[in-house]
């Protein structure tokens, strides 16, 4: 089974921003530990991280991150892949396990539903709780009212 790059792209996506304790937790809940071999064991680096002023203007480089790769090979001959921030090998490991099972058709379907869903779950609740965070500090000046104006 060949799977569009949208539909690879959103699940590596997910398994690189879930954090190492909820992926460990939950393909531990699923019973995920299928045999497979390091093709690549996981190696730390830098990459340079790229963005814009304003999302349309220049580019410009505002310094390094740190990113984990690692890609393994099932019994079955499925490559997975993942590059995840930070120096977890572990969860880099565990997500290129994750990617190659997905990439089975006959796990896929169970996986997006007991992995994937719920690890897009856990990473809005973070982001929205984030944001509850970011909001309670917010300051309004319009609502100021100055000394002379009262």
């Amino acid at each position: 089974m060949h799977f569009d790059t949208p539909t690879r792209q959103r699940w590596m996506a997910t398994l690189a921003r879930s954090t190492p304790e909820i992926l460990r937790a939950r393909m531990r809940t699923l019973g995920l530990a299928p045999e497979y071999e390091q093709i690549r064991a996981p190696q730390t680096g830098l990459v340079q991280i790229q963005a814009r002023m304003g999302a349309t203007g220049d580019r410009f480089f505002p310094g390094d991150a740190t990113l984990t790769r690692a890609v393994v090979q099932l019994a079955g001959g499925q490559l997975g892949f993942s590059w995840v921030l930070g120096r977890d090998k572990g969860h880099a490991e565990r997500c290129a396990v994750c990617d190659a099972l997905l990439q089975d058709p006959t796990h896929y379907q169970t996986l997006m539903e007991t992995l994937i869903a719920p690890l897009e779950a856990d990473h809005a609740a973070r982001i929205d709780a984030r944001q509850a965070e970011v909001n309670a500090s917010r300051v309004d000046f319009f609502t100021l009212v100055r000394g002379d104006n009262a």
